[in-house]
């Protein structure tokens, strides 16, 4: 597997609001809100990309329901690899499933272009394996 650089990080939140208060309102970061609550800004110094995901549509990005599963911990961040093409995703996948890892779900296109397959950390972070075209360099 060839990680090319990190593509995202962002907090999962189960009170938008509450980290909006910290993260745009506090700290000052430049956050763009999208319509469905995710917040994140691809101009901060040092960072590909940092959001503010909400943890309802995080569940819904990894299981297809807005509840998160009472089964599984409770995830507070999110980090997303880059790979260097949109093939090399399902791959990346493959090869974590062959060292023993679960993933989430396989490799698939979001609506915005990113192609994405995601597992959870032994920490509970969620970890995506990407490919975002608008990321990359």
């Amino acid at each position: 597997m060839d990680i090319a650089f990190i593509g995202s990080v962002a907090v999962i939140s189960p009170d938008a609001s509450a980290s909006k208060g910290l993260y745009v309102d506090a700290l000052g970061l430049p956050l763009n809100g999208e319509p469905d609550g995710y917040r994140h800004s691809e101009d901060i110094e040092g960072s590909k990309s940092f959001g503010i995901w909400p943890l309802d549509q995080a569940a819904q990005s990894c299981f297809g329901t807005t509840e998160w599963p009472a089964d599984r911990p409770v995830p507070q961040a999110s980090i997303e690899f880059e790979v260097a093409n949109a093939e090399g995703v399902q791959d990346a996948a493959d090869e974590l499933v062959q060292k023993g890892f679960t993933i989430l779900h396989g490799a698939r296109m979001e609506p915005w272009g990113q192609t994405v397959a995601r597992l959870q950390s032994p920490e509970g972070l969620i970890i995506g394996l990407s490919y975002a075209p608008a990321l990359q360099p």
